[in-house]
């Protein structure tokens, strides 16, 4: 079995975040992965300190056990992060009063193991799930999916410019036999797209695309920030590392959004993000006016050092912010 191993990228800048040195509040890892994150937040909170550690994939809960066994104010919980607020209510916990922190990076060990189908530099069965349970893999979306839909896909989830050759030698494909393998995909992305000079292998954005789609990725972003936003009690911490523009931009426009404040005319006028976001208002009159509820300790995202980049390439795309709960 391969072992698992994740490099917790801004390590100290996250933790730093959460202001957790000595402190007896509740936190939560809403990533674990390989315990990075976890294990630095338990050796600075106090004893009556408490963290509680999420991960949807049994490899990192299985990894992260051996190595966090040592901590008593540490409750591991085999679910996706986009349960938080499910399980704080059936273990009767109404707020988060430290903070919390989200590394939304796939971990080396999902995306280099030759059985997940995260790779295209091995072949393996067409898989990408997070979540080994779930019934949802990468073989229905490449099988099954319209072409159209592929080619959205392709489009907003991998920035990728030969989106419709690809999914429109996908279709061609499949009409004679079902596309199985990353081998296979591979080929076919290599034949529907023209060669051209580029550092990135030309299946870089279509895998991408499909692991995001696959995993419902910036979905469960968007939605689990709205519902952690309601769980964060005065003065709590959002801690928060994304690796790509898509879900970067999902964070910027949420704390963005919640750290101002809005004042209109109700009616067809209320701005649909307003809606869209479950946001509350206090209504006087005819207006509805909306108190920001985060204080952005960071506007611009702070970035890896030269020296993570160095020791850690992938952390050249990741980008950190910081946000603080505020009139609640």
């Amino acid at each position: 079995m391969q072992e698992f191993k994740h490099y917790p990228v801004m390590l100290n800048e996250a933790v730093d975040a959460l202001e957790c040195i000595n402190s007896d509040k509740l936190y939560i890892d809403a990533t674990l992965g390989g315990g990075g994150y976890s294990e630095l937040i338990l050796k600075r909170l106090s004893p009556k300190g408490r963290l509680i550690s999420f991960d949807v994939d049994l490899a990192a809960i299985n990894a992260s056990n051996e190595r966090l066994k040592d901590y008593k104010n540490l409750t591991i919980v085999n679910d996706s992060y986009t349960n938080i607020k499910k399980y704080l209510e059936q273990n009767n916990i109404k707020e988060i009063n430290g903070g919390i922190v989200f590394d939304l990076g796939a971990s080396i060990p999902q995306l280099t193991s030759k059985q997940r189908g995260f790779s295209f530099l091995s072949d393996a069965k067409l898989d990408m799930r997070f979540n080994q349970s779930s019934d949802f893999s990468a073989y229905d979306v490449i099988n099954d999916y319209k072409e159209v839909d592929l080619v959205r896909i392709f489009s907003e989830y991998g920035e990728e410019r030969f989106s419709k050759r690809i999914a429109k030698k996908i279709v061609e494909e499949r009409k004679t036999r079902k596309i199985e393998t990353t081998k296979e995909l591979v080929n076919i992305i290599l034949e529907a797209t023209p060669r051209i000079k580029s550092k990135i292998h030309p299946a870089t954005r279509v895998f991408q695309a499909i692991r995001i789609e696959v995993n419902d990725e910036l979905n469960n972003v968007k939605n689990t920030l709205n519902e952690v936003l309601t769980l964060l009690s005065n003065g709590a911490i959002l801690s928060l590392v994304t690796f790509h523009s898509l879900e970067d931009r999902i964070v910027k426009q949420i704390f963005k959004y919640y750290s101002k404040e809005w004042l209109g005319a109700v009616g067809q006028d209320l701005c649909k993000a307003q809606n869209d976001m479950n946001m509350c208002h206090a209504y006087s009159g005819n207006l509805t006016y909306n108190k920001p509820i985060l204080e952005l300790i960071n506007k611009k995202p702070i970035t890896a050092s030269e020296e993570e980049i160095k020791n850690n390439p992938p952390s050249r795309s990741a980008k950190l912010r910081i946000a603080r709960r505020i009139n609640k």
